[in-house]
């Protein structure tokens, strides 16, 4: 019996996953992405490459990358302390609803001028590529090689992890109005607000509900069958359910397996952190594939018309609509300025604009090749000017937090002195002739925190007169110990710059 009808597909599909990730941490040290070279290795072994392989089946790629973002996020839920929560939440929630929709809107209105759609594919357009991709925000931040503050780190991974349920709304919501009869009038667009807060409360739902279900399971289980490798099987099942189950019932599978991970991740204990390493597998897997699978699916050839303006509308996405949205939506919530322009460059697109490209091409809407094909572009220009640039991005804008090893880098940020939170403001200020401050009578643990006006982290800095005080360890909300920079010219000092 010929058993090379499993042979060769099996040969050429390893062979393809081995070079891709062999070229990838080789590109790693040139800076670039892992993501960036599995999408080109399967380019190149498409149609138009070297490869020569013949792939349209958009339908196995709308599946296979559903699953594979559902393990990403499974992975990313697991490693989300709670207390991120407490710095990231509120800016998060608003750059996953309002940020989308303003990225969306005014990348569409760039769309419908550079490629000359109309008005309501153009909106499409800018709703598929309007929010960011966990999978790419998950592993570049992880690959950098820098550290960011918490409220920053915080802040971009739980946007990426629910911002989806808002891309997909708007997708299917734009394609619904190309597609919909002309009379549906209002009850068209109660149908639209209803799915959208079916989404978000069914996902919100199941997936904190099975979170504290499973993590009851989990600490129920036999010891001797608690293992990293069969928890990780378990983990990634259970998940996997969830997200199905949520979806048939009408609500963001993304969301709930997102959420369930988290929930499961911060109750489960030493038995569900001992199932990280095989998770991690399972991730760093499904996105191989996932980014091989997509890169199959495009022909450069195909790309050649559209590219100058998809470009433009790539230009338009990183340094318009994404700023804009970054700034509107942060701006209740006190982030320092290098902060913000940091978040506005790391708005990473990956495999989510391409899996929501496919919504159109399924439905049989007009332009959809189009559509898909900008797409393409943008994910592309996205891995490869804001992925490779992150750790640089990072130091660039003040965010990355220096290494405890680099004595002279980590005094630069922290300052020559430790100071304890407890010791009263005012007799800091006494001992070091600093001018007097209101509420002096304050720790400075307290004292700083007002300053700040916002949940305080590792690396923010305060002025105090000609000084500088840096939050240099946090215990849970509170701070516990500061650093102190006096500068030699205090008119150096410039406090607008961190502020």
């Amino acid at each position: 019996m010929d058993f090379n009808f499993i042979n060769v597909p099996l040969l050429i599909a390893s062979a393809l996953l081995l070079s891709s990730v062999l070229a990838g941490m080789l590109s790693a040290r040139a800076g670039f992405s892992f993501l960036l070279i599995f999408l080109i290795a399967g380019g190149l072994a498409g149609e138009d490459g070297p490869g020569g392989l013949k792939f349209s089946d958009f339908t196995l790629s709308f599946w296979v990358g559903n699953v594979a973002l559902a393990v990403i996020l499974l992975d990313g839920g697991l490693r989300t302390s709670l207390s991120t929560f407490r710095t990231g939440l509120k800016p998060s929630l608003l750059l996953a609803t309002v940020g989308v929709l303003i990225t969306a809107v005014l990348t569409g209105l760039g769309a419908m001028l550079l490629l000359g759609l109309p008005w309501q594919h153009g909106l499409l357009l800018g709703a598929i590529v309007g929010s960011t991709d966990a999978a790419a925000v998950f592993a570049l931040l992880k690959t950098s090689g820098v550290q960011l503050n918490e409220r920053v780190a915080a802040t971009l991974e739980i946007e990426s992890g629910m911002n989806d349920p808002m891309a997909v709304f708007l997708t299917l919501a734009f394609i619904a109005l190309i597609t919909a009869m002309p009379d549906a009038g209002g009850s068209g667009l109660a149908m639209m607000l209803w799915s959208f807060v079916q989404q978000f409360g069914l996902g919100t739902l199941i997936g904190v509900g099975a979170g504290f279900l499973m993590s009851e399971v989990v600490h129920r289980l036999p010891r001797q069958h608690a293992g990293g490798g069969i928890m990780g099987l378990l983990l990634a099942a259970s998940g996997l359910l969830v997200f199905s189950l949520t979806g048939m019932g009408g609500g963001s599978g993304f969301l709930a397996i997102y959420l369930y991970g988290m929930v499961l991740g911060n109750r489960g204990g030493r038995r569900v952190r001992a199932a990280f390493s095989a998770m991690d597998g399972y991730a760093w897997l499904s996105q191989a594939i996932m980014f091989l699978l997509l890169g199959l699916l495009v022909t450069p050839s195909g790309l050649l018309d559209s590219a100058l303006p998809a470009l433009g509308v790539s230009a338009i996405l990183m340094l318009i609509a994404r700023p804009v949205a970054v700034w509107l939506c942060l701006a209740p919530f006190r982030f320092a300025a290098r902060e913000v322009w940091f978040i506005s460059w790391v708005g990473l697109r990956g495999a989510v604009p391409i899996v929501l490209a496919i919504f159109p091409l399924m439905a049989g809407v007009g332009h959809a090749m189009l559509l898909f094909q900008v797409a393409f572009v943008v994910v592309l220009v996205s891995l490869v000017l804001q992925g490779t640039t992150i750790g640089w991005a990072g130091r660039r804008f003040g965010v990355a937090l220096p290494d405890r090893d680099d004595e002279e880098l980590t005094r630069a940020v922290f300052g020559d002195f430790v100071l304890d939170g407890h010791q009263p403001t005012g007799l800091l200020c006494e001992f070091y002739g600093l001018p007097a401050v209101p509420d002096a009578q304050l720790p400075l643990s307290e004292w700083v925190a007002r300053q700040l006006g916002r949940p305080a982290v590792v690396g923010d800095r305060v002025p105090l007169g000609g000084a500088m005080l840096s939050v240099r360890e946090m215990d849970g909300p509170r701070i516990r110990r500061l650093g102190l920079s006096i500068p030699l010219h205090p008119a150096e000092d410039d406090p607008s710059h961190e502020r």
